[in-house]
């Protein structure tokens, strides 16, 4: 009996010490499917055998459990308020992935009292044992709230699309991110796309001026064409790769999914992500 209970101590440790890599998704204005990016690339990774948990980190307007199609009894809000434990609210879905829903109209996470940050930030971290990878879909904007969150991350995946507009928007999320002498690894994502040259345009448009003016690398994470059966899926309330797996959407995003897989962006990091997210409040 106690070379069990030893055996089970030590598993415990093993996955108490486990350190889930993270992705941040940003971007600079709303409107170009970061949370549809979030949703659908958790799903992809998830299928790959991966443990995820997707958070939705818009304190303000979340939405993933809208484009999930799931109903939400208790959210973020009430971990914060301690009526809830992070496992009450976790809805487990379908796909595999475990979804950590956002809380509509919260107060930001800098507004908060340090003992309500501290509960929050405290209980997320639980899902780095459980988990291999945690994606974290931020509010849109440069927000403190965004800006922590996406600066605790491995690696930040900035979504825009080849509207003029978001590409500007896009360039002061990079801009912000640099000022914050964040470490990890940054990349682009185009979204809604005409075609490969035009993505391929889009981020050369925005990666020479990062490196021009800020010294910041920014990686290509591809692009997602412009598709009809993305908004479909939207309205059905079901995310893409699972309504339309073969669809040119869907196949841009797996490609992704791929990359991400098998490369040096999903190393985590030593200090949990929470953790880090909550030096930035020290």
């Amino acid at each position: 009996m106690a070379a069990e209970d030893q055996a089970s101590k030590l598993r415990e440790l093993m996955r108490s010490s486990r350190t889930a890599r993270t992705i941040a998704v940003a971007s600079g204005k709303g409107g170009v499917g970061k949370s549809n990016v979030a949703m659908n690339l958790s799903i992809l990774l998830s299928a790959a055998g991966n443990r995820v948990a997707l958070v939705d980190a818009d304190l303000g307007l979340a939405n993933l459990d809208v484009l999930a199609n799931v109903a939400v009894r208790a959210n973020l809000s009430h971990v914060i308020a301690g009526s809830h434990t992070l496992e009450q609210i976790i809805i487990d879905l379908p796909s595999g992935v475990q979804l950590i829903p956002g809380a509509s109209g919260l107060a930001k996470l800098a507004d908060l009292s340090e003992f309500q940050r501290a509960q929050l930030l405290r209980s997320l971290g639980h899902l780095e044992a459980d988990n291999d990878v945690i994606v974290v879909d931020c509010s849109a904007g440069l927000g403190p709230d965004v800006m922590s969150f996406a600066c605790g991350a491995d690696h930040i995946m900035v979504v825009t699309t080849p509207e003029p507009t978001a590409v500007t928007d896009g360039y002061a999320v990079v801009k912000a991110i640099t000022q914050r002498r964040y470490g990890g690894h940054v990349s682009l994502l185009v979204n809604m796309a005409t075609n490969r040259h035009e993505a391929r345009l889009t981020h050369q448009r925005i990666a020479t001026v990062a490196r021009q003016f800020l010294g910041q690398r920014i990686f290509d994470a591809g692009y997602i064409l412009a598709d009809p059966k993305v908004p479909e899926a939207v309205r059905k309330r079901e995310p893409f790769v699972l309504a339309y797996p073969r669809c040119s959407a869907s196949r841009c995003l797996a490609a992704l999914a791929a990359r991400l897989r098998s490369g040096e962006s999903l190393v985590g990091q030593q200090q949990g992500f929470f953790r880090r997210v909550a030096n930035w409040f020290a």
